[in-house]
C-alpha cells in the first residue's frame, strides 16, 4: 500500500499546524505510522490521496450515520448554499432543526451551537445559573469536549495522548469539579453526601463512548442513568446527558430511546449536523428560560444555526427512519460476532461491550471479562490495539486510530463492504495475538 504523498502531505501539514493536524487523535501518535490524508469519500469507502480505499469504521467519528455523500444530504446542502452561507440572522431552517430534535427527545426547548464542546460549556454554564451552585460531577474517562472544567480526568484525546493533565487550565477552574469512576453508585452517592447543596449538576455521557465504549450498568434492575438523575433530583442537582456522540446513532432518539432516562439538560451533535459544524443544547422549558435574551445567562454564537449545517442536519434526521437504524444495529451485531470469532480463534483476550450499533473492541489481560471504568480501558493492551489497526489499514480498512475510540458504521455498509472487514480480521487477530 503506497501512502507517499499523504507522507509528504503530513511533513507540509507539520509546518503550519502543530503536529500537522487539527484535531490531535489524527496524528497517529497512539497507534504510530502515517495519518492518511483522505481526497474523499463515499459511501462505506474513503480514498485516500495515494488513491488507496479504505471501508471506514470512523464515519467522522459518528455524524456519517446514512455513508458518506449522500445524495439527499448533498442536494439539501447545495440548495441552502445557492441562498447565502450565513445571515446572522434568524431562519425557519434553523426552526425546523430545533423542532426536529425535540421531536425525537424529552426536551422542551433548544439552542443550536456549532460544536459539542460548545454545547457541553453552554450547559454547564446554564445549570449553574439556574441553581445557584458552582460544584459539578464528572466521570473519569468521560470526554465532554475541551472545556476547561471538563478536562479534569477526560477522555478521547487525553486518554489516547496519555496526558495526565492539560496546561493552560489552571487548578481554580477545576476546583468545582468533582471526579468519581464511572459505574461507581458508592463513590457518587458520597459526593453527594459530602457536597450535595452545593453541586449544580452531574453531567455524563449517555453511553461512554471515549474511553471506548463503556455499557452504562444495572443494579437490582435500575440502570445506571436512571440511579443518577434520581440522586440528583434528590439533591436539587440538575441532571445533564451529552449525547453529542450517541444522539441519533445509537437509536432514533439515542441513548434516551434505548433506557428512557433523559436529563434535566442535554446536548447533541455529530448526527444532527450532518457531517458539518452543528450541535445544540436544550432541556426543560423553566431551565431554558434562564438563558438570554429571555433570561441573564449570557451565551451567543455568530455562526449558531448556520444555514447549510441545519440543511444537512434536517435532510440527515429525515433520513434516518427506522429502517436505517435497524440495518445499522444488524450490520453492528453481525460485525461484532465476527470480530469476537476471529479474536477467540487467534486466542486473543478481549471484552466487546456496546450501546446500540456504537461498540468498542478493548485488548484486555488474560481472564479480565468486562471495562466498568475509565481504569479498566486504561489497563488494556494497547500494543495489540496497535498490531490490529495496521494489520486491518493494510487490508483496506480503516479503524480508530486509538484503543480509546468507539467503531461507528452507517447505513452504507453493505454486505460487500461487511465482506471485506470479515475478510481482513484473521490476520490482524494473528497480529494482535503475537503483539499482546
Amino acid at each position: 500500500m503506497n501512502v507517499d504523498r499523504s507522507a509528504a502531505a503530513f511533513e507540509r501539514a507539520k509546518t503550519v499546524t502543530p503536529g500537522g493536524v487539527n484535531s490531535p487523535v489524527r496524528a497517529f501518535l497512539a497507534v504510530g505510522g502515517t495519518p492518511r490524508f483522505i481526497k474523499s469519500a463515499r459511501g462505506a469507502y474513503l480514498t485516500d490521496l495515494d488513491g488507496n480505499e479504505y471501508v471506514d469504521l470512523v464515519c467522522s467519528w459518528g455524524p456519517m450515520l446514512l455513508g458518506h455523500a449522500h445524495p439527499e444530504v448533498l442536494a439539501a446542502v447545495a440548495e441552502a448554499a445557492q441562498h447565502g452561507t450565513s445571515f446572522g440572522a434568524p431562519t425557519q431552517a434553523e426552526v425546523d432543526l430545533a423542532a426536529a430534535i425535540i421531536d425525537r427527545t424529552p426536551i422542551d426547548q433548544v439552542r443550536l451551537v456549532n460544536s459539542g464542546t460548545e454545547a457541553t460549556l453552554s450547559a454547564i454554564r446554564l445549570a449553574r445559573g439556574f441553581t445557584g451552585r458552582d460544584k459539578i460531577i464528572k466521570f473519569a474517562g468521560c470526554y465532554h469536549g475541551h472545556v476547561d472544567s471538563l478536562l479534569a480526568s477526560a477522555g478521547s484525546g487525553v486518554a489516547t495522548l496519555g496526558i495526565p493533565g492539560t496546561p493552560g487550565v489552571t487548578a481554580g477552574t477545576t476546583a468545582d469539579t468533582i471526579v468519581v469512576a464511572y459505574n461507581d453508585r458508592a463513590a457518587v452517592r458520597q459526593a453527594f453526601a459530602t457536597y450535595g447543596d452545593q453541586i449544580a449538576c452531574l453531567i455524563t455521557e449517555g453511553a461512554p463512548g471515549n474511553m471506548g465504549v463503556i455499557e452504562p450498568g444495572a443494579e437490582d434492575g435500575i440502570g445506571f442513568n436512571r440511579f443518577l438523575s434520581d440522586l440528583c433530583h434528590e439533591h436539587g442537582a440538575l441532571f445533564i446527558s451529552d449525547e453529542v456522540m450517541t444522539g441519533f446513532r445509537v437509536s432514533k432518539s439515542g441513548q434516551y430511546g434505548l433506557d428512557g432516562v433523559g436529563g434535566d439538560l442535554m446536548t447533541f451533535g455529530k448526527v444532527m449536523g450532518g457531517g458539518f459544524p452543528a450541535a445544540a443544547f436544550g432541556g426543560r422549558a423553566d431551565i431554558m428560560a434562564h438563558l438570554a435574551p429571555v433570561g441573564s445567562v449570557y451565551q451567543a454564537g455568530t455562526l449558531s444555526g448556520n444555514p447549510v449545517a441545519t440543511a444537512a442536519g434536517l435532510a440527515t434526521l429525515r433520513l434516518a427512519t427506522a429502517d436505517v437504524y435497524e440495518t445499522v444495529d444488524k450490520t453492528s451485531e453481525q460485525l461484532r460476532a465476527e470480530v469476537h470469532a476471529a479474536l477467540e480463534q487467534a486466542g486473543v483476550p478481549h471484552v466487546i461491550s456496546h450501546s446500540g450499533n456504537l461498540f468498542s473492541v478493548f485488548f484486555v489481560a488474560p481472564g479480565v471479562t468486562a471495562v466498568p471504568d475509565y481504569t479498566a480501558a486504561q489497563a488494556q493492551q494497547a500494543q495489540a490495539y496497535t498490531a490490529f489497526f495496521h494489520s486491518m489499514l493494510e487490508d483496506g480498512v480503516y479503524l480508530p486510530p486509538s484503543a480509546f475510540e468507539g467503531w461507528f458504521l452507517s447505513a452504507a455498509h453493505d454486505s460487500t463492504a461487511l465482506d471485506r472487514i470479515v475478510a481482513a480480521l484473521p490476520r490482524a487477530a494473528q497480529a494482535a495475538a503475537r503483539a499482546a
